[in-house]
């Protein structure tokens, strides 16, 4: 099947024996039934096994999988009356990442996301979901827009990262990225990030301080993608298999490490392998969950539980009170 990867290659291979005996019973005059039957159980089994068992590579390659649903793929299935928003109003548009205003169960809200193409051309035409630096401009005039009219804001992650060209350096890509951190840890109006594909570095962390941190089964958020990480690691991109074990950037691990508030389920072998609409029936229920909790606070419980959320992450010591431990020890 195409777009099958590397890790399905057992399931495909079995796929296509069962074709070929389904083919071969309607063109012989041989009933091959019985034998179907026991391959197609044998496939259903095989599926559990592989899906149930992905190892973090295996979910770096699903999150990064070209039919994967993007965030215009969800807009139109979650939310009504659409109106997307352009410019910065500084220099320009940025098609990598789009927003606008829409309604959401009948509630007025924001929607931000990055957007990848699904084709060469597209890709080109968004910078293959990379914002420049008036992508992330545009991304904080509409949220704080958002926080005059009291809309909530809803975003969605799925970039590699932000754009490394000289262009976007030279017009301000660490500082626009920073600028929508600093914002975003103190607007006051309800803000829900969901990991769809790939999150990558500073570019999907730029859309991603918020209220709740919702993750699809199958998506990856990190500080930097596996391949650059063993580079630095271990002189050695090759060795990004590696580097996706031990640096925890899956949901299940994100979940574990408090990072994640809740991880929202794929159909087996990704989103791209399910009905759309059924994906966006599973994104809807949490993000409804998600918005019952935090429409009744008022702005300063909104702003004081997230500064408690992003300070409950991690562990640290003061180094006083870990040497008297160590003396009261020996």
């Amino acid at each position: 099947m195409i777009g099958d990867l590397e890790f399905e290659r057992p399931i495909t291979d079995l796929r296509k024996k069962i074709d070929e005996l389904k083919e071969l019973t309607k063109t012989a005059d041989v009933d091959l039934t019985a034998e179907i039957q026991k391959l197609e159980k044998r496939l259903e089994n095989l599926q559990d096994d592989i899906y149930k068992n992905m190892k973090p590579w295996d979910r770096v390659q699903v999150a990064r999988h070209p039919g994967r649903p993007t965030t215009l793929d969800y807009i139109p299935r979650l939310f009504s009356d659409f109106l997307e928003l352009h410019g910065d109003r500084y220099y320009g548009d940025d098609e990598a990442i789009v927003g606008g205003i829409a309604t959401f169960e009948g509630i007025p809200v924001t929607v931000i996301g990055h957007q990848r193409g699904k084709d060469t051309k597209e890709n080109i035409r968004r910078n293959f979901g990379m914002p420049h630096p008036e992508g992330y401009r545009k991304a904080l005039r509409l949220m704080k827009q958002a926080e005059k009219f009291r809309r909530p804001v809803i975003c969605f992650i799925d970039t590699k990262g932000a754009f490394p060209g000289k262009a976007a350096e030279e017009r301000g890509q660490s500082e626009a990225i920073a600028k929508n951190i600093f914002e975003m840890s103190g607007l006051k109006v309800p803000i829900i990030c969901i990991v769809i594909g790939e999150g990558g570095s500073g570019g999907a962390l730029a859309l991603g301080v918020g209220d709740r941190l919702l993750m699809l089964e199958n998506s990856t958020y990190s500080v930097i993608s596996p391949e650059g990480a063993a580079a630095l690691l271990w002189k050695d991109a090759s060795q990004a298999k590696r580097a996706a074990e031990t640096m925890k950037i899956t949901a299940p691990d994100l979940l574990s490490l408090g990072i994640v508030d809740e991880i929202i389920p794929e159909a087996k072998g990704g989103a791209h392998k399910n009905d759309l609409s059924v994906q966006a029936e599973a994104i809807k229920v949490s993000l409804k969950r998600s918005l019952n909790e935090l429409l009744p606070l008022s702005t300063g419980e909104i702003v004081d539980q997230r500064y408690t959320k992003y300070k409950k992450i991690g562990k640290y010591e003061i180094e006083e009170e870990r040497n008297l431990d160590q003396i009261k020890s020996r």
